[in-house]
């Protein structure tokens, strides 16, 4: 049974919250808490993010610190130091899941974090996870971990999984309207958890499980991922047929039922869509199951970046020139357009499979001034962004960022490979990828 002490804390918005993880999904939800009321620690290793933070200031551009108010500002505070977890009574954990060099799951963030909680866990704590990963991992590992205390989940502790919807850059939505999956150990552990999220979000929804949450969460991005894997294989036949797939697509899509719009690209990026599908493939080897349509999405969406290197050496080739030896210009290092985060960018791939082809390649984009130091592509780290010019063999469009929407690439003269439909007229320069 719940104890209405905590019960009545998340109630009346006294109930210290705590957000492990200050990234691009920690940081937006610490900021909604803050903003309904609740006083708010964030907790982060990074201590250059929580200087920037205790000073006011934002390291991820579309989030504006400025939105707080002084006395909101008042009940928020950064920090490293994780033994002040035991003086919260909610924590979310938002920390990342990625996968390692062998293309498997690392769960070491998620279960390190919940070594950390585990030293500090005391009674009538709620925990929560918001990390993607594959079912079992709140009820099975993470709670594992945590009972090691002698604390029982359910019964000295609350758990819980909600998964993060965060889409950085997003106008037409954010945390408080998109609607909020959550499972509970328990039912005790689900009621206060819808408490929790009820007074930061419009609408909760409660599942029978963190399992069922945490397969709800995977099913989100493995359709995303299979259909931009078909659309990219349609776009390959369409090519060869000479059909604009942009232009089937926008007859397609005015069909009112039966059909959703999806994208081609030169890849995948970010830190969910290319990644997460893989934690249910790996997860589904204990039960002896091959996700075949999932993997052969992964293979498409992964080769994208060959089919892209084909098209500038076509481009260049019809120019008389050779890809090796030749400057290429990359337009847009994020995964997606406006924001400035580029993890997992199908740029990175795109600039090694070049570079590894004799090309000089340089990268613009307007939200990444300098490449930051990354576990894979460390040697770009330090590289710098470059203006826009004809002084290239080549420009190569990776990211619709609005700024390049108005340029007018036909002018500059040179061969322009475009796959992200920026360039909407076609001429002698443009080549679609």
């Amino acid at each position: 049974m719940v104890r209405m002490g905590i019960l009545d804390s998340i109630l009346s918005k006294k109930s210290p919250v705590g957000v492990i993880g200050l990234g691009y999904v920690g940081l937006p939800l610490l900021i909604e808490f803050c903003r309904a009321g609740f006083p708010v620690t964030g907790f982060d290793n990074d201590p250059q993010k929580v200087e920037l933070l205790t000073a006011g200031k934002s390291y991820i551009r579309h989030i504006d610190l400025s939105v707080l108010s002084c006395a909101e500002r008042a009940r928020f505070r950064a920090t490293g130091d994780f033994a002040l977890l035991a003086d919260m009574e909610c924590i979310l954990v938002c920390v990342p899941t990625p996968l390692n060099r062998n293309r498997e799951p690392d769960m070491s963030y998620v279960l390190g974090t919940a070594e950390i909680i585990g030293t500090h866990l005391r009674k009538d704590q709620l925990i929560i996870l918001e990390s993607t990963t594959y079912p079992g991992t709140t009820d099975g590992e993470m709670r594992a971990i945590l009972e090691r205390t002698g604390l029982k989940a359910g019964r000295d502790f609350y758990l819980a999984f909600s998964p993060e919807r965060e889409d950085p850059s997003n106008r037409d939505f954010s945390i408080r309207t998109v609607p909020k999956v959550v499972g509970g150990y328990t039912r005790d552990c689900l009621r206060l958890a819808e408490a929790l999220y009820g007074a930061v979000v419009e609408r909760t929804v409660p599942v029978s499980s963190p399992r069922v949450a945490e397969a709800a969460k995977l099913l989100e991005n493995i359709y995303r991922s299979v259909n931009i894997a078909l659309v990219n294989e349609l776009k390959m036949l369409f090519d060869k047929m000479d059909i604009d797939v942009w232009e089937v697509i926008e007859a397609a899509k005015t069909k009112p039922f039966g059909f959703h719009a999806f994208y081609p690209g030169p890849g995948l990026g970010g830190h969910c869509i290319p990644i997460d599908p893989f934690y249910l493939t790996w997860k589904a080897r204990e039960y002896d199951f091959h996700t075949r349509f999932i993997e052969l999405a992964g293979e498409i969406n992964t080769s994208m970046p060959d089919y892209v290197v084909e098209k500038v050496a076509l481009a260049l080739n019809d120019a008389g020139k050779a890809v090796k030896g030749s400057r290429i210009l990359i337009l847009g290092l994020a995964y997606k357009a406006n924001v400035d985060d580029d993890r997992e960018s199908p740029s990175f791939r795109l600039m090694e499979r070049l570079e590894a082809m004799g090309s000089d390649v340089e990268y613009n984009d307007p939200y990444i001034p300098v490449i930051r130091p990354s576990r894979e592509y460390e040697r770009f780290a330090g590289r710098r962004s470059v203006e826009i010019s004809r002084n290239y063999d080549l420009i190569l469009i990776a990211t619709p960022h609005d700024e390049y929407r108005s340029i007018d690439f036909a002018g500059l003269g040179i061969p322009i490979v475009d796959t992200r439909h920026v360039v909407k007229s076609n001429g002698r320069y443009i080549y679609r990828a």
